[in-house]
């Protein structure tokens, strides 16, 4: 264990830093380039996972994967085996990110490293073999909301690049920052990463994707548990009902009496009906 050494007025305290979880055993012939920098801040790295048989000259899909633990915890390493390794056993190259949490900079800058590693995707992709007009971007919980941030996004929001990637695939993604500031869906998380200052709330609406819903945007799968008591299944219906009504391509499975990714084999059985929800919009062809 590593210790980490947090000094306050009148006090040193040293506190115990988790390790890194244990990786998963990957599939035959993956290989791995790690904390790959995206941008300029130290938190700004990724990890990337290519599999057998991808590299240049291929045409694959590529997956931008975003860890969640409300934009105040979690890492990379965490979900690499539930939300990376189904990518690569289906072919994808994966870019697994980390990113700025609220103890370093809280919003909007999240979403700021979210844009940054989708752009830093799109100018490599060739590299690893990726097609870039096949990249989808996931996650779960918050780092679900950052996917759908990176597709949903416009320029005038001013919150980086915006280069698009091609589907969505949100596992229980937060959907209205604003919703969670307050009331009886308010979150500690959110009050954490959206906190005091002048403009607060108009802040947490620029950072919701269901602000910036509208025509044309990529599709978007969402997976939710009915019980989710965290990130609340409304939610998912609203950005569904509201993206389809806007004339995008969307839909979503609900996952009965599941809660917050809780018990996630209920949600890692629905593999199946995600693979074909992409490959019904062209992808997992090979160029």
């Amino acid at each position: 264990m590593r210790w980490l050494l947090l000094i306050v007025p009148g006090a040193f305290i040293l506190t115990a830093q988790s390790p890194p979880p244990p990786q998963p055993p990957l599939p035959a012939g993956v290989r791995v380039e790690q904390n790959i920098a995206y941008d300029k801040y130290p938190q700004t790295v990724l990890d990337v996972y290519v599999p057998s048989g991808a590299g240049p000259g291929k045409r694959v899909c590529g997956v931008l994967n975003f860890h969640g633990g409300g934009w105040t915890s979690g890492s990379k390493e965490a979900v690499v085996g539930p939300n990376v390794i189904p990518w690569l056993e289906k072919g994808c190259v994966v870019a697994n990110v980390e990113y700025r949490l609220a103890t370093v900079a809280p919003a909007p800058a999240a979403v700021q490293d979210a844009l940054q590693a989708a752009a830093w995707f799109r100018r490599n992709a060739s590299k690893y073999g990726v097609d870039s007009k096949h990249i989808v971007a996931s996650g779960r919980s918050a780092g679900a909301h950052l996917a759908l941030m990176t597709a949903m996004t416009p320029k005038s929001a001013k919150f980086g690049p915006v280069k698009k990637v091609a589907a969505v695939v949100n596992f229980f993604g937060i959907t209205d920052v604003e919703d969670e500031m307050g009331g009886v869906n308010e979150q500690p998380y959110a009050i954490t990463w959206v906190p005091q200052m002048e403009g607060r709330m108009e802040l947490a609406r620029r950072v919701s994707p269901l602000t910036w819903v509208r025509k044309k945007l990529p599709p978007v799968l969402t997976l939710h548990g009915t019980a989710d008591a965290t990130v609340p299944y409304e939610q998912g219906v609203r950005l569904t009902k509201a993206l389809r009504d806007g004339g995008s391509d969307a839909e979503m499975l609900s996952i009965s009496n599941a809660g917050h990714g809780e018990p996630w084999e209920k949600f890692s059985a629905n593999w199946p009906q995600i693979f074909e929800f992409l490959r019904r919009r062209g992808f997992f062809r090979e160029r």
